[in-house]
């Protein structure tokens, strides 16, 4: 039996590196804004919110010191990172480590006043920590035109039987 991928009649794979790994990531996460951040020690996987994608490709988080996540990273400093942009497409595995620190400079250009749930003394809570994720490696899977189009393209494949898939993946290296 052949592979759905040996049936396409398109490429369907591509592996990123450099900045164009990094214009992938950064462009999911602006679609995405939370993410899945699962730690190596202690094996938790919880919502975050992405603050920033910075050109380097580190994605940035504010997280409380006393928290179990800054724990789990203390012991163990790697970490992966599920995102997904929409219902349909725009999904990426990162992994790579993350690192804690207190710059108030980095606090002040991440802070948003309705992180004030979390942090209930502002940005200069004294239990806020950075979390800085360096991506090392990944994958991903999207489409190449759109929902949209990427639906039309099934749609027409069942109705005359042949694999129309409009999806492409591969690795991410940084």
């Amino acid at each position: 039996m052949d592979s759905i991928n040996r049936n396409q009649p398109e490429v369907n794979r591509r592996d990123l590196s450099g900045a164009q790994a990094i214009e992938r990531v950064q462009d999911l996460a602006k679609d995405a804004d939370t993410c899945f951040f699962t730690t190596a020690a202690g094996r938790n996987t919880r919502p975050m919110g992405i603050r920033k994608v910075d050109d380097a490709g580190n994605l940035w988080f504010l997280s409380a010191s006393d928290s179990h996540k800054n724990a789990d990273i203390q012991a163990d400093p790697r970490v992966a990172i599920y995102l997904q942009g929409s219902k349909h497409s725009g999904f990426v595995r990162l992994e790579g480590q993350a690192t804690i620190s207190r710059d108030p400079a980095r606090i002040k250009d991440l802070w948003n006043p309705l992180l004030r749930t979390w942090f209930t003394e502002g940005e200069d809570d004294p239990r806020i920590t950075v979390v800085q994720f360096a991506p090392a490696s990944g994958y991903y899977w999207d489409n190449k035109h759109g929902d949209t189009v990427a639906a039309a393209k099934v749609a027409v494949g069942a109705v005359i039987g042949k694999t129309l898939d409009d999806s492409i993946e591969g690795t991410l290296a940084f």
